[in-house]
């Protein structure tokens, strides 16, 4: 039986890596991105799964980096089944203080790259009236996110182009499904300069990655419209966010965010 292809950007490393892990053993030959030095690591990883893996290395913060990854795509010359949005980051800190340019590239991956791909990848699968779709969004994306306001925002504009493009599509045969972790087991928060924080440090353990891949996964193929992964907290945390009045969602997020020691400016 033929293998078919599944695209998970963001796949060197997190969450990412682990749904190219699932889909690899799933019996889907994969095309990994990442704009980082991992991914060839990871890509042999994949491989020792029994996959066929391409693996794009770009920036898909840039329309150039997007287009280099699509190209890459139709030069396969193979439909598409599966593509898991995934690439993101994150910037921690008060507004006042975070640094503009890493927050304006944060928008332009976890929303401009996003809405660029989409584009293409919806047209491909509109073309065949097949597939399916899968957006890491977060559970911050319903949440009131202070030191995170940014990122909780790109995140809530993911939620809403996953939603909304799902409805788009419900006569078809393309299912969009968006995935929400709460604080998971990655280098996220590292790069979000959010080691010393309650969430950066000890937060993060609740859920795995291995864990929010897997569910998913799982939500994608049972044409679910979203998932909370993967810990029981980040569950209950999603089913009460519409219900918490916003200033408790506010303070309750402070605390997790604000560094445990030292100043700020």
């Amino acid at each position: 039986m033929d293998r078919e292809l599944a695209l998970i950007t963001g796949a060197s490393s997190g969450i990412g890596y682990s749904l190219a892990q699932e889909l690899a053993r799933g019996g889907y030959d994969l095309i990994v991105c990442s704009s980082g030095d991992r991914l060839t690591g990871a890509a042999e990883d994949f491989r020792r799964q029994g996959a066929s893996v391409v693996a794009v290395q770009a920036d898909l913060a840039t329309r150039d980096g997007v287009m280099e990854l699509w190209n890459r795509v139709e030069s396969l010359n193979r439909p598409l089944a599966v593509a898991c949005l995934n690439a993101g980051v994150g910037v921690g800190g008060l507004f006042r203080d975070t640094d503009l340019d890493e927050e304006l590239k944060m928008v332009e991956l976890n929303c401009t790259g996003t809405v660029h791909l989409a584009k293409h990848v919806v047209r491909h699968m509109t073309a065949r009236n097949e597939g399916r779709i899968l957006f890491t969004a977060s559970i911050a994306g319903e949440m009131v996110a202070p030191r995170e306001a940014v990122y909780a925002a790109t995140k809530a504009f993911d939620l809403s182009f996953a939603h909304s493009l799902r409805y788009e599509l419900r006569d078809t045969n393309i299912t969009v499904t968006a995935l929400q972790p709460g604080a998971t087991d990655t280098d996220f928060f590292h790069r979000a300069h959010m080691d010393n924080t309650e969430v950066g440090s000890e937060g993060k353990k609740e859920s795995q990655p291995d864990d929010v891949a897997k569910q998913g996964i799982e939500a994608l193929f049972n044409g679910e419209d979203h998932v909370y992964a993967a810990s029981m907290k980040t569950k209950l945390q999603g089913k009460l966010a519409n219900l918490v009045p916003g200033a408790v969602k506010g303070a309750m997020h402070e605390k997790m965010a604000k560094p445990k020691t030292g100043t700020e400016g």
